[in-house]
């Protein structure tokens, strides 16, 4: 047996220290591999987030304007249907469906203006109303609590500016080296971002429900309620449609 410079035998075979080599290479890069990035990553990513959720958008204006013109409840139920529509586009997002917009402009166009009209109309509808003669406060058209959550989960679908702004954000902090693939790292991160916006929605149905409250004391107070949930939604469309990006 021979021995090394320090003058200790060199006892162990070869095959022992090329086997623990081996180990300590493959735990060293098991433990290199994380699941999702890392916490300096995550940590911008829920500052963004959070600055994203919390600036004045399409959802938190229809959830807002739905509270105002039809009461708490309708508001409720909008933040509901718009955080499930917007699994949709986490999902398409997941999956790399978003991107068929950037490829085929005529499909961007197209569901956008869909989405508009969609919300142009159930501003018209919310603003006219039916009001009975010689009433004082105004009926607004019966709506059950499944029509208007489908409805919100329509607005949401239909508003591919949701789809491309997912697309375009997630991946940002997605890590190829993870051990968790791609596709599902986009998934968690996509469902924190819904979850972290349906906090600023449920926010803003808070507050909207406070003022319609305040409002709806009286019965003129409560038609001015919803000619303004009425206008915001037709001229959200309006801008949505209107808007280039």
């Amino acid at each position: 047996m021979g021995r090394n410079r320090f003058g200790y035998c060199n006892c162990r075979p070869l095959g022992i220290c090329t086997i623990d080599k081996v180990e300590y290479l493959f735990t060293t890069q098991t433990l290199e591999r994380t699941n999702m990035p890392s916490v300096e990553t995550f940590l911008a990513f829920l500052i963004a987030t959070s600055v994203f959720a919390y600036m004045p958008g399409p959802s938190t204006l229809y959830a807002a304007a739905q509270t105002i013109a039809r009461g708490r409840r309708a508001g409720w139920y909008a933040a509901l249907g718009i955080h499930l529509g917007g699994y949709v586009h986490v999902l398409a997002a997941a999956i790399g469906l978003a991107v068929l917009f950037e490829a085929i402009p005529t499909l961007y166009l197209g569901l956008k203006l869909a989405g508009a009209g969609y919300l142009i109309w159930l501003g018209i509808k919310m603003f006219l109303g039916d009001q009975p003669a010689g009433s004082d406060s105004i009926s607004v058209a019966p709506k059950t609590p499944a029509r208007a959550f489908w409805e919100s989960v329509t607005v949401e679908v239909l508003n591919p500016k949701t789809a491309l702004f997912f697309v375009a954000f997630l991946p940002q902090f997605a890590d190829p080296s993870a051990s968790l693939p791609i596709w599902a790292q986009l998934l968690i991160l996509g469902t924190i971002v819904n979850l972290m916006f349906s906090t600023a929605d449920a926010f803003c149905v808070v507050l909207a429900d406070k003022v319609a409250t305040t409002l709806k004391k009286s019965g003129a107070a409560n038609r001015i309620a919803q000619r303004v949930g009425g206008s915001v939604l037709v001229m959200l469309g309006t801008s949505l449609a209107l808007n280039r990006q």
